[in-house]
Formats: C-alpha cells, sequence, structure tokens
C-alpha cells in the first residue's frame, strides 16, 4: 500500500502555513493546487505529486519528496519537497521588484525642525 498524507497537514507539516486552518482556508479559497486541479484539504497526496501554492503575490511550485509523521522545525520542513528553479527564480524577482516598489523610509524630524514647522504653521494660520 503506497503511503499518503491529507493535504492540509502537509501544508502545516511543510510550514506553509501557521495553522491547519490557515491551510484549510487557502486550499478551499483555490490558492493551493494538486496535478494541476483544484482540490479539498482531505485530499491524500503521495510522493511524487505537484503542488502549487499561491499566498499573495508569490507562487511556489513544489514536487512532494517525503510525508510527515510530524510537524517537526524548519530544516526537517524543507526535506518534505522539493521547489522548481523557475519558481524560486520568480519568486526573487517579485521579491526584488516589491523591495524597490516600497518608500524610502525617512527619519522623523528632529526637535529643532519641529520648532520651526509649529512656527510656520501658527505663522500661515493668523
Amino acid at each position: 500500500m503506497t503511503e499518503a498524507q491529507r493535504l492540509d497537514k502537509w501544508l502545516w507539516s511543510a510550514r506553509f502555513y501557521k495553522t491547519r486552518i490557515l491551510a484549510v482556508e487557502a486550499i478551499n479559497g483555490g490558492h493551493v493546487h494538486v496535478n494541476g486541479q483544484r482540490i479539498k484539504p482531505a485530499r491524500t497526496i503521495r510522493v511524487g505529486d505537484t503542488i502549487v501554492i499561491t499566498k499573495d503575490q508569490y507562487h511556489w511550485r513544489l514536487v512532494v519528496e517525503a510525508l510527515a509523521k510530524r510537524r517537526g522545525p524548519a530544516t526537517e520542513a524543507r526535506r518534505l519537497y522539493s521547489e522548481d528553479a523557475d519558481s524560486i527564480q520568480q519568486r526573487e524577482v517579485m521579491r526584488a521588484e516589491t523591495k524597490l516598489m516600497s518608500p524610502v523610509p525617512t527619519k522623523r524630524p528632529d526637535k529643532r525642525q519641529r520648532r520651526r514647522i509649529i512656527r510656520f504653521i501658527n505663522k500661515h494660520d493668523q
């Protein structure tokens, strides 16, 4: 008999979601596909299945390498799957674009600058 595991448990064990409930919500929302098909949380997966996960603007294309007996540390979770090189590259490009588009943080005005701002506002209120 071939070993199998529920998809929601595997996603939780592989640390893609913090809780099984979040994994179930993602699966029901259509953000997780197995072998190109939309599935249900109780769907059993086997070694060799292809899983596509979408979170925000990021996509993961994974191949199941092992099934988890328990949720362990991240180093163990990483051994449960292998990721497509193209998937990794696309996610890195998306991360770089997001970083470039984020506003540059500016420091808060110091005491002298705050006093000038207050004087300016009071001068123009009159």
